[in-house]
């Protein structure tokens, strides 16, 4: 199986797990020893380092964000493509909900796998990117019950 077969499977899986709320469905994806960097120490938790710890965080930022919206919408705007080890995409998330508007994040992910098993995940985001985030929380998060940590 390729890396971009295995990261597709992963991705398919994420959403199964966002929907259900069943992370432990990720386990088999990741390495034991997993690293997590979420690309933003502020609001999106900085450094993760093992597979319970990126499955917790996954649940935790999920909660405290992406489920105070109504909608979530995302896009593949490139890729995947592989590289050795690693596959990268690009993409977007459309977040929706009453009363607010429409947040759109674009981010570059990175994941790099050893054997079947991914060993590092990193999340980029421009730094205007980073900057529109915060923006939108400080206007419109007190409505939505998000906080900038």
């Amino acid at each position: 199986m390729s890396n971009i077969a295995r990261f597709a499977a992963y991705a398919a899986a994420f959403e199964k797990s966002y929907e259900s709320d069943d992370w432990a469905a990720l386990e088999p994806f990741f390495a034991a020893d997993a690293v997590y960097d979420s690309g933003s120490e502020r609001f999106l938790g900085g450094h993760f380092e093992g597979r319970d710890a990126i499955l917790g965080y996954f649940k935790a930022v999920l909660d405290r964000f992406d489920r105070r919206f109504e909608s979530r919408e995302l896009a593949l705007l490139d890729g995947p493509t592989e590289r050795g080890q690693e596959v990268r995409i690009r993409g977007s998330a459309t977040y929706r909900a009453p009363g607010v508007p429409d947040l759109v994040l674009v981010l570059e992910e990175i994941v790099t796998f050893e054997g079947d098993r991914i060993v590092r995940l990193e999340d980029r985001y421009e730094t205007e990117m980073k900057e529109e985030l915060e923006a939108y929380i400080e206007a419109h998060g007190a409505g939505l019950g998000i906080e900038l940590s």
